[in-house]
């Protein structure tokens, strides 16, 4: 154990805990607790729309954690992809921008784990 606080989300999980937590009204406390956690995973990246308040939460967890904190995004889509599946040309700018300004990308290949596994 390294005593890295992580934080996991499929995306799904994501967006309905940034809904829950702008419909209490605790968003910006929802966004300062993620921004102190040292490592966040995203996995199932492009599977469901994203409505534009997402998206703008996105970008605000991304720009909290540029150049201070890390982030994993994991996707069945290709991120040649990502720009046309956050459709909106500014924000799909912004985000990727800050994914990929100073990023490792790792592109796995071959048979699903889970197909093997079963």
């Amino acid at each position: 154990m390294l005593g890295i606080k992580t934080r996991y989300f499929n995306l799904t999980r994501l967006v309905e805990a940034i809904l829950m937590a702008k419909t209490e009204g605790s968003y910006l406390k929802f966004l300062n607790q993620l921004e102190k956690i040292s490592l966040i995973i995203i996995d199932d990246f492009g599977l469901q729309a994203l409505n534009k308040n997402t998206k703008l939460a996105l970008l605000q967890i991304m720009e909290d954690r540029y150049e201070k904190k890390s982030l994993i995004i994991t996707s069945q889509l290709p991120v040649s992809k990502w720009h046309e599946y956050l459709e909106e040309p500014s924000l799909a700018d912004a985000i990727l921008d800050r994914l990929t300004a100073r990023c490792h990308r790792l592109e796995l290949k071959g048979e699903s784990r889970r197909k093997r596994n079963s």
